[in-house]
């Protein structure tokens, strides 16, 4: 059995418009609903084996705040191919995990990431900023991931979860 995580970072920042896309930030509202989702993920004890990561600024502190927040330890990679993926891109790089590891997260951007979520599963769901999945694959290898391949077991967000 195999776990993939998809993470969609948390809400950014437009204060700044001389920035690009790529720097962003996030806002104050993202820095606390990444850490809602660190909490989460140490409430129920989630421990994915490798982090992936885009390297955007606002996916990149969403990540680090969450890793800091859960006090997770784990092999984290940034990979400027996540940023602006589509779904076949993330399926390719997803294809280049070590077999061996099976529990992964991956954070990165709309539309790619509910794009993935929806091929994997066959469910049309959205991911606000923050959402968090759980998918569940039968496939031995990452390799093999395809369409309508997954389970879908939740989907949460930091306000959902705050309302429990």
């Amino acid at each position: 059995m195999r776990t993939l995580y998809l993470l969609r970072h948390a809400k950014s920042s437009w204060e700044d418009e001389s920035l690009g896309d790529f720097e962003r930030p996030l806002n104050p509202r993202g820095n606390k609903a990444a850490e809602t989702i660190g909490q989460f993920l140490a409430k129920e004890n989630l421990k994915p084996e490798l982090i992936l990561s885009s390297p955007a600024l606002r996916a990149r502190q969403t990540t680090e705040i969450v890793l800091r927040t859960s006090k997770l330890q784990v092999e984290l990679r940034f990979d400027v191919r996540i940023y602006e993926a589509m779904p076949e891109t993330l399926l390719s790089i997803l294809a280049e995990i070590d077999a061996r590891k099976n529990q992964i997260l991956l954070v990165g951007h709309n539309p790619g990431m509910e794009e993935l979520l929806n091929f994997l599963s066959g469910e049309v769901k959205t991911m606000p900023t923050a959402a968090l999945a759980k998918l569940n694959f039968a496939a031995s290898e990452w390799q093999s991931l395809g369409e309508n391949q997954a389970q879908l077991e939740w989907l949460v967000t930091p306000k959902g979860l705050k309302q429990l």
